[in-house]
């Protein structure tokens, strides 16, 4: 169990240094997503604003041409609208000038005014046509940035429930450690204890049980059946290929220089199989 908080350790910090850095990310990808937000928002005033121009120059030119169709109506339904016309019809030379000009002026007014309103018109369809492409792209982007925050998001609660599930277990784990340790301490004062410091030379057989042992202590990584006759509960001792391990247990097929080591998965206990060591009782 010792080992397995050592890996448990070495986990958490794994997981913690790998969460630090998802937060990093999070933070920066949430300050690029309100970048990009300001920017989409400020693209859509952008085109709101070429839109409402556009509107006005379309309106605009719809007003001149108008304007322009009705003067010429008027002056073909009131009277003769060549120059001839007008300066036969004039009162005097100066009349004539008059009236020539006033006809070119307005028509060239009319003929600016229109020209300015098409040359407007097509700039401005130009501009909101790139800027309705620009604000498709702006969201684009913003919502790819918006779903990689809700990913790392959902990542860092993922670190978080696994950084408390191995605090959980390595405290668990420390508790079994204190427990195993005492109740050895309490079997090692008891009388026959075997001394310590001798090896032994024994047939170590592997099993995986779930429970507790005849001792009461709960099963672990570390928990050696014996033959209480030989090796005094209690007694710990170091079993090559295996680690440390304590004498917590009896068993029917446990008698003589026979001791069995518990593993966490049956696998585990088939591969070591039985085999025999000299094991240094502490």
């Amino acid at each position: 169990m010792r080992n397995e908080n050592s890996s448990l350790q070495n986990q958490t910090r794994a997981t913690w240094l790998s969460s630090v850095t998802l937060s990093t990310r999070l933070v920066e990808t949430r300050s690029a997503l309100e970048r990009f937000r300001a920017k989409r928002e400020a693209i859509s005033a952008e085109r709101a604003e070429a839109a409402q121009s556009l509107r006005l120059a379309r309106h605009t030119l719809e007003v001149s041409q108008n304007r322009l169709a009705g003067r010429l109506r008027l002056l073909y339904e009131q009277g003769p609208s060549d120059p001839m016309s007008v300066l036969v019809g004039a009162t005097s030379v100066d009349d004539a000038i008059n009236r020539i000009d006033s006809l070119h002026r307005i028509a060239g007014l009319d003929r600016e005014v229109i020209d300015a309103a098409k040359t407007a018109r097509a700039h401005l369809t130009v501009i909101t046509q790139r800027l309705a492409a620009d604000e498709a792209q702006a969201r684009e982007t913003e919502a790819a940035t918006a779903a990689t925050v809700v990913a790392l998001e959902a990542a860092q609660r993922e670190q978080a429930a696994t950084l408390a599930s191995l605090s959980a277990k390595r405290s668990a784990n420390s508790s079994q450690i204190s427990t195993l340790e005492s109740q050895a301490r309490e079997l090692a004062a008891t009388p026959g204890a075997s001394r310590s410091g001798r090896t032994l030379t024994v047939l170590a057989t592997g099993y995986s049980l779930a429970g507790h042992t005849s001792t009461g202590v709960p099963v672990g990584y570390g928990i050696v059946a014996v033959d209480p006759s030989l090796i005094a509960l209690g007694t710990k001792m170091t079993i090559p290929g295996y680690g440390e391990g304590v004498a917590a247990d009896t068993g029917g097929a446990v008698a003589g220089a026979h001791i069995d080591l518990w593993f966490p998965t049956e696998a585990e206990a088939l591969a070591w199989g039985s085999r025999t060591v000299t094991v240094t009782l502490d």
